[in-house]
């Protein structure tokens, strides 16, 4: 699954790392490379092309900054899995969106602890600062592999012994949000930024550390517009694209 180029292999390096790059693209968009495949180092490339070492990795910078491939350190050169459209429409939901382009969602419970809630969660719940909060944390995955983790805020008068139910749901707050009876629950704000990914993220999302995440933190609500929940999502750049929907559902 080596690529060719069009023209001459060798030549001036400055138009030769572009026609590496363009035939690697090409194999990688006609699926001859899958994501998560390794390109072949850049050593075989360059003995292979006539050029030398330097030109191939200005073609895999180029490509990772076409978000084609990931550098990393110690793996090689990978092809980047394909990013996940993620609606943020009234109703926002992992697993529907996952299902709907024919992938499979799934999530696990990392931890759940009571805390006293910090004013600026308390007030975006509506509660007095100080009050008891349920702080969930998630892992969500399609096909198996990490997409975001979550960290949820939950008042534990509202929801006794929601650590066990979110366990039992196997992580989905849908799921857990029906034992208590909440069938319908709408989106009420979302706020997206962009950060360096910590360690314990990296590790958790099998992404470097430093690489890019999207950091959504969202409250929850009734449909009166009542809130209920408040998450911090964090999840792999390379993974996903956030799509605004604010007429969806």
């Amino acid at each position: 699954m080596t690529p060719s180029l069009p023209d001459n292999q060798g030549g001036d390096g400055g138009t030769a790392w572009r026609r590496i790059a363009d035939a690697l693209a090409a194999s990688i968009e006609q699926g001859e490379y899958e994501p998560g495949d390794t390109l072949p180092a850049a050593i075989v490339l360059a003995e292979q092309y006539g050029v030398h070492r330097h030109t191939v990795r200005q073609a895999f910078r180029h490509l990772a900054e076409q978000g084609l491939v990931t550098v990393a350190r110690g793996r090689g050169t990978q092809v980047s899995s394909r990013r996940v459209p993620y609606p943020l429409g009234r109703r926002v939901s992992m697993r529907a969106n996952l299902g709907r382009i024919g992938m499979i969602g799934s999530s696990r419970m990392l931890s759940a602890e009571v805390v006293a809630g910090d004013p600026e969660i308390c007030e975006a719940l509506a509660l007095e600062p100080g009050t008891p909060l349920w702080r969930c944390e998630g892992l969500s995955l399609a096909d198996g592999t990490p997409m975001g983790t979550g960290t949820h805020w939950l008042a534990v008068a509202r929801f006794p012994g929601f650590d066990k139910v979110y366990r039992d749901a196997e992580a989905s707050i849908t799921a857990a949000f029906k034992a208590y009876g909440i069938l319908d629950y709408v989106r009420r704000s979302t706020r997206l930024t962009a950060r360096p990914a910590t360690e314990r993220e990296a590790a958790l999302l099998r992404i470097e550390p430093g690489a890019a995440v999207l950091v959504s933190l969202a409250v929850d609500a009734l449909p009166d517009l009542t809130p209920i929940h408040i998450v911090n999502s964090v999840f792999a750049g390379e993974r996903m694209e956030m799509v605004v929907e604010p007429f969806g559902d």
